[in-house]
């Protein structure tokens, strides 16, 4: 599901779950001990996370399976996305890059945020469209408002709405733009920087940075993931989520 490969300082991991790269269990234990593989590997100064899949970057959790689990099995699966791949990103003493090409969407969105810079295709396309399928943003709650200022982040939040890659720069969501054919060459080319940088002090400085920036963010990451386990257990969710695998749009509860 994961290709990963070294090369000049770089370490580079392809998401290769077709159709869309959804999230499952599985990938997300690959993941995040792909980047903690690339951590504590001296030789690897830079990380870049992208796609193998062209037009999609991540859409997000897998949403059949996670309808169908219990709800301390799907508990588990949002603690690996929020709080243990918040963890391992923190910790991991070294710049990670998401190029995003194609489309993000809720879940997709929390792994390109989590990274420390994303390089987006100038055909890549974002959204948060939790609150239309019976889910909730949570951990965009905690982060996005600092970034783009409470009143665009509600509007981004609960519309749901897609936004280009135009738009995610000028809110401050991406690092850089590219040319599509251009999308990993620009984040190599960002990579390479970085890694011809002394390792040590890019350590101590990401750190000091990730402290500064912190703001009581990971114990926020806490609570997203009671907020969400709450969401699923409502009668809401469940509609949401059957309605999204049957392609057909929810009926929700009357109030």
């Amino acid at each position: 599901m994961l290709d990963y490969t070294v090369r000049d300082n770089v370490a580079e991991i392809l998401i290769n779950h077709p159709p869309v790269n959804a999230l499952d269990d599985a990938l997300l234990d690959q993941l995040l001990a792909l980047l903690q593989r690339a951590g504590a590997d001296a030789g690897v100064r830079a990380i870049i996370i992208s796609s193998a899949l062209p037009g999609r970057f991540c859409g997000g959790l897998d949403l059949a399976s996670f309808l169908d689990s219990p709800h301390a099995q799907a508990r588990a699966t949002i603690e690996r996305l929020y709080t243990r791949l918040c963890d391992v990103q923190f910790n991991l003493g070294k710049p990670s890059i998401a190029a995003v090409g194609g489309a993000a969407r809720g879940g997709g969105m929390s792994l390109a945020i989590s990274c420390d810079l994303i390089v987006a295709a100038d055909n890549a396309t974002f959204g948060y469209p939790e609150v239309d399928i019976g889910l909730l943003p949570a951990i965009h709650y905690t982060h996005l408002p600092r970034i783009v200022g409470r009143y665009r982040a509600f509007d981004l939040l609960f519309t749901g709405r897609t936004f280009g890659a135009e738009e995610a720069q000028s809110l401050g969501l991406v690092s850089r733009v590219a040319p599509a054919a251009e999308l990993l060459a620009e984040a190599r080319k960002l990579a390479q920087t970085l890694a011809a940088k002394s390792p040590e002090l890019v350590r101590m400085g990401r750190a000091a940075f990730m402290q500064a920036i912190d703001s009581n963010y990971r114990s926020g990451v806490a609570g997203a993931v009671n907020l969400l386990a709450a969401t699923i257990a409502t009668d809401d969710s469940k509609e949401g989520l059957t309605a999204f695998v049957e392609k057909r749009k929810p009926v929700w509860k009357k109030p």
